[in-house]
């Protein structure tokens, strides 16, 4: 299919790709869907389009490779095949761009580096420089050294906020599903929902919770990351990548391609507020705040958080620090970076006269 450059959605995309369409029944990488995907980014590439890569499988391949081997826990499970499959994983993808002459790279991270903003930043530097040099990057997490209370919820996770932090204009999730339904893909009657907005109603109930053969995550997972990383401005497009030419089509704005796409909200979030929406793992501490201060967060006006507004603080936590807001029933209404330590915030605590505890450009509230 000829892509011209009048015809494309997008010049500056993240695509996910799950196990699933990396991997074969028998957990062993699926030599034509790689060679099939690089195809197609490779033409993407050839019309000016940036591309960044995440890509799931190698658990998956390694466990393929040598089998259960003895008896082993969760996580040193998940040590032995990523270590053995991030080597054939990363070989299959370099093999299959290399017949274009491109050259791609290999990029390893856990949440854990993604904890404070230095290290956000200096990820984010990696990946521009390998665009810039014409190089692809294949971000995948570390399992090789993560534990589970530091692990991603899954790859779908992490690529939402690589786009994020790549400020892409989409994020292109490839299952082995053609995308969202409004129930089980199982039943007959079951279809496919085209367009979600983030005024949509929630379908949390709809959608099933099975979870994919070799992954961690599942199609509830996708969705909330998905509505996520609309919210923050970028579209997101949950497709079937093992049907035939699926980016391309989902590229092309001549084409009418059955998968379900989030449509992002107008204003985009900065990438500050990008970068704390992922980080609730890492917040240090928490502040409870009265009902009316609830209400003119959760409304549609630009507002900091006032000391006024706060009735209790609870755990130790330095300036600068990300912190947990929550209301009187313990309900997470947001997560910010604090403009003063736990000491003095408590001192602080129902003061109208003060400068914000969490100022508006640094606040990130949730759904």
């Amino acid at each position: 299919m000829l892509i011209l450059k009048t015809n494309l959605r997008y010049k500056k995309i993240t695509v996910k790709v799950g196990s699933n369409v990396l991997t074969k029944s028998d957990g062993t990488l699926n030599d034509t869907n790689i060679s099939h995907l690089a195809d197609q980014i490779t033409k993407l590439r050839h019309e000016g389009v940036e591309v960044v890569l995440v890509s799931s499988g190698a658990v998956a391949a390694g466990r393929g490779e040598i089998g259960n081997g003895r008896k082993l826990d969760t996580v040193s499970a998940r040590q032995l095949w990523s270590a053995v499959g991030q080597v054939k994983m990363i070989n299959k993808w370099a093999e299959a761009f290399s017949k274009y002459g491109i050259v791609c790279a290999q990029v390893l991270t856990t949440k854990e580096n993604f904890s404070d903003r230095v290290h956000y930043l200096n990820m984010k530097n990696c990946i521009s420089t390998l665009i810039e040099n014409k190089v692809i990057p294949i971000v995948n997490e570390n399992d090789t050294i993560s534990v589970t209370e530091l692990m991603f919820t899954d790859n779908d996770e992490l690529s939402g906020l690589i786009a994020s932090m790549e400020d892409s204009e989409a994020l292109i999730i490839l299952s082995n599903i053609d995308g969202i339904y409004d129930g089980s893909p199982d039943l007959p009657e079951s279809r496919v929902i085209r367009e979600i907005t983030t005024k949509s109603k929630p379908l949390n109930e709809a959608i099933s919770t099975s979870k994919s053969s070799f992954g961690r995550g599942g199609m509830l997972t996708k969705y909330h990351i998905a509505k996520k990383v609309a919210k923050g401005g970028i579209n997101v497009h949950i497709a079937n990548g093992m049907k035939e030419n699926t980016l391309l089509k989902i590229m092309n704005v001549s084409v009418d391609f059955e998968h379900t796409v989030f449509l992002s909200a107008k204003k985009k979030s900065s990438n500050v507020k990008k970068w704390i929406s992922y980080s609730e793992s890492f917040a240090k501490g928490e502040l409870v705040v009265n009902d009316g201060a609830r209400a003119v967060l959760l409304s549609s006006q630009a507002t900091s958080l006032l000391p006024i507004g706060v009735i209790s603080i609870e755990g130790t936590f330095e300036k600068g620090d990300l912190v947990k807001i929550k209301d009187e029933t313990g309900n997470l209404i947001g997560i910010g970076k604090t403009e003063y330590n736990s000491e003095k915030a408590e001192k602080l605590i129902g003061n109208k006269n003060k400068k914000a505890i969490v100022h508006y450009d640094y606040l990130y509230i949730m759904e």
